[in-house]
Formats: C-alpha cells, sequence, structure tokens
C-alpha cells in the first residue's frame, strides 16, 4: 500500500497511507512527531482517527521510551484475513443474504452470545492468561469488570462497535477474502486504563 501524504512538520516525517484523515487527527499526528523519543517516522495506517491522547491507528516507533497511552484504552482488538477456498464467479450477484448470515451469526456493539460457543481448549489457554497472568498479578483489574468470565467467554466470536468490521475482500487473482477487525469487548479498555494509570 502506497503512502498518500506526508508531514514534515515535526521531529521525524509522519507517513499517512490514506487521503483522508480529520484535521483533529492530523493535528494529533503533528504533536506525535514533535515527541523527542520517537524513532524514525510515525505512520498513520487507512483507519486513522482521533483518539483519546493519541491517533488511533497510528504506529510509533520510540527510543528508550515507552507510551502506553499511545496504544490507546481499548488494547487487545483483533485483526486477521483469511482467503477462502472460492473465488469471485462463485459469489451470488446479490450479497444481501450472505450479510444477513453474518449479522445473525455475530453479535455487535455491546451485544455478546448467549451461550458459550468456543472450543473448551480456547477457553482454558485464554483463561490462563488472563485469570492468572494479568488478574493473578493485578487484582484490581477485576474489580474494573463486571462478570469477568462470563463476559469475556460469552464475547469470543464477536464484533464489537465503533470502527470494528466484517468484510468480503477480492484479490488481483478474484479470490475471495473474508478480512474482520475484532474489539476487545471492553476488557481490554479496562486493562488499558489500569495500566495507563498505574504509568
Amino acid at each position: 500500500m502506497p503512502v498518500k501524504m506526508v508531514l514534515n512538520k515535526g521531529k521525524v516525517p509522519v507517513k499517512i497511507y490514506t487521503k483522508k484523515v480529520e484535521s483533529s487527527a492530523l493535528d494529533q499526528l503533528k504533536n506525535i512527531a514533535q515527541l523527542p523519543f520517537v524513532h524514525s517516522h510515525v505512520a498513520a495506517m487507512p483507519d486513522v482517527h482521533t483518539g483519546i491522547g493519541a491517533t488511533v491507528g497510528a504506529v510509533i516507533p520510540t527510543k528508550g521510551a515507552i507510551i502506553p497511552a499511545a496504544v490507546g484504552v481499548d488494547i487487545g482488538c483483533g485483526m486477521t484475513a483469511t482467503r477462502l477456498s472460492i473465488n469471485a464467479s462463485q459469489l451470488p450477484d446479490n450479497l444481501k443474504a450472505v450479510r444477513r448470515a453474518i449479522e445473525e451469526a455475530i453479535p455487535v456493539g455491546f451485544a455478546k452470545h448467549k451461550s458459550i460457543r468456543a472450543k473448551n481448549s480456547t477457553i482454558i489457554a485464554l483463561d490462563k492468561v488472563l485469570d492468572k497472568q494479568i488478574i493473578g498479578k493485578h487484582p484490581a483489574i477485576a474489580k474494573m469488570l463486571k462478570k469477568t468470565y462470563q463476559t469475556w467467554t460469552q464475547q469470543l466470536g464477536t464484533l464489537g462497535g465503533g470502527n470494528h468490521f466484517i468484510e468480503l475482500c477480492l484479490d488481483e487473482n478474484q479470490d475471495v477474502w473474508i478480512m474482520l477487525h475484532s474489539g476487545s469487548r471492553g476488557i481490554g479498555n479496562v486493562i488499558g486504563r489500569y495500566f495507563i494509570n498505574l504509568a
């Protein structure tokens, strides 16, 4: 993906991979580029938009410093693209039914599954990380969450809101891909706020 704009108004350049950027996000990017410990350049991805403190969709390499708030308060979002076994000619002329099926299967916004849908092995592996390694070492996080276990287990396989999406894409060979940007569903927000406050 080519760079669409470059800002040279800071200590380092800002390379922007889209032509559509809010003026408030541009202001944030200019401010970030002024920081003395930013290394090489700042990059702004196509989903760039104004954030709380730092610009969402920005990559900020640093040297000799860590900026917890630059990750944002909603850490843990996921992004993946998977090639399907079909090509464009096998898609229906109208994708309305496909979209409806996706919307019915995957809760969005604040919604979650009515029961746990994930494999038990997945839940056990994630529970070790969340409960033992994170909450075990930082028990105050549990006080910031409501029904921690029930919430995150029922949110596995959901989308979230805001800038999160599911889309069908075609590559140069007309192969069909499904791309997903999922949210961390509030748990990432709590963990992010806790460690920003700790820092």
